[in-house]
């Protein structure tokens, strides 16, 4: 199988889920900031236009990370990032679809709607009046979320998961765009720190950021 990999949060997030699980696939870069994600070959094959893409051995092309996340974790079981039973499979993606839905999906749309407004103007619909509702969202979400973590070192209870990898991902990009935590929250600094430190992170980087200053 390929992966297309590009310089974007969540590749990246693909990237870091790949070493935490010892896993090295080839590659094929796409350049986003080019636009060549949105190019025919690539809309036919996957029409949401996102990375990373996984392109299987059949030729199928599998996007959504969520989906990725599952298809690997199938195929390669140990270790599992997802769960070791239904039920702890089914308690992380509850946890990544709330984290997903209250801080990583309005910190995306932000980025979107506002510091890259006219490159995404010709790929996807722009609201840039929604920015600063949610910009909302993203600190009500991450209230929320340093709460819980006054109870625990992870966000699924107990267990170091493809969420904490998801939100890791996301907030050291937003720390660079514009959207950096509020340094009142601690928990969440103590949790991001712990994340900040294993080593998959600062390897699961791409190149470019070590020239455009975006962790990514």
């Amino acid at each position: 199988m390929i992966f297309c990999n590009a310089a974007r949060p969540n590749p990246r997030c693909l990237r870091m889920y790949l070493l935490e699980k010892r896993l090295t696939l080839p590659i094929r870069e796409i350049d986003v900031d080019a636009g060549e994600n949105r190019h025919p070959e690539f809309i036919q094959h996957n029409p949401g236009g996102q990375v990373p893409v996984l392109i299987l051995d059949d030729g199928f092309w599998l996007a959504e990370t969520g989906a990725i996340f599952q298809y690997l974790k199938e195929k390669y079981p140990v270790p599992s990032l997802l769960g070791a039973t239904p039920e702890e499979r089914a308690e992380t993606r509850m946890w990544q679809r709330r984290i997903e839905r209250r801080i990583t999906e309005p910190l995306y749309a932000t980025f979107h709607y506002g510091p890259v407004a006219a490159m995404y103007r010709n790929r996807m619909l722009i609201l840039p009046e929604c920015v600063p509702g949610l910009e909302k969202l993203v600190h009500d979400g991450l209230l929320w979320l340093d709460a819980l973590l006054a109870w625990r070192t992870v966000i699924v209870p107990h267990r170091f998961t493809v969420v904490d990898i998801v939100l890791y991902t996301a907030l050291d990009f937003g720390s660079r765009v514009g959207q950096p935590c509020d340094n009142g929250l601690r928990n969440l600094h103590a949790w991001f720190a712990a994340m900040d430190n294993r080593p998959s992170a600062p390897v699961s980087l791409h190149p470019k950021a070590a020239v455009t200053g975006i962790r990514y």
